[in-house]
């Protein structure tokens, strides 16, 4: 008798582990899937940023313009240069970072960080990947920046 009872809920042990296996499997691609978003998910508006100043970097001031949505009459290329070009207080566009970019509406606001100078907050359209300056220094409503609140947990943030 004692052969008969040996298998008795071996059956319920292998099945409660391919359950937790799965569950733990599940919730690794969840996770990654979530990291793989948040840190791709302006990745295309983010390269036009980085594509505009590497242009002003190289002094191709024109094909910057270019990339700026601005019409010559609401803002004229002499004005750009007042703006982006070398006797402006970004004369070193290579010192440019981006400091935050967060999606809000139909385009990604960024903040170009540049040494000493106050943050500029620029806007790059989703769907035609033109730049301006943004209407607002950051998007308006609650987001959450998971960059911040980790730099604000384990120092480097105040």
């Amino acid at each position: 008798m004692s052969g008969y009872l040996e298998g008795y809920g071996a059956g319920e042990e292998r099945r409660a582990k391919l359950i937790k296996r799965a569950i733990a499997i599940v919730v690794a691609v969840g996770i990654a899937a979530g990291v793989l978003y948040y840190y791709f998910h302006n990745y295309r508006e983010e390269r036009v940023a980085k594509q505009f100043l590497s242009l002003l970097a190289a002094g191709n001031y024109q094909a910057a313009y270019g990339m700026w949505h601005a019409s010559p009459t609401s803002y004229p290329f002499d004005k750009f240069m007042d703006d982006w070009g070398p006797k402006s207080s970004f004369s070193n566009a290579s010192e440019f970072q981006i400091a935050n970019a967060d999606a809000c509406g139909s385009g990604v606001l960024m903040s170009l960080s540049y040494p000493q100078v106050q943050p500029v907050a620029v806007w790059v359209e989703r769907s035609t990947k033109v730049m301006s300056f943004s209407p607002w220094p950051q998007c308006p409503g609650r987001h959450f920046h998971p960059g911040a609140f980790f730099k604000m947990l384990f120092g480097g943030g105040k």
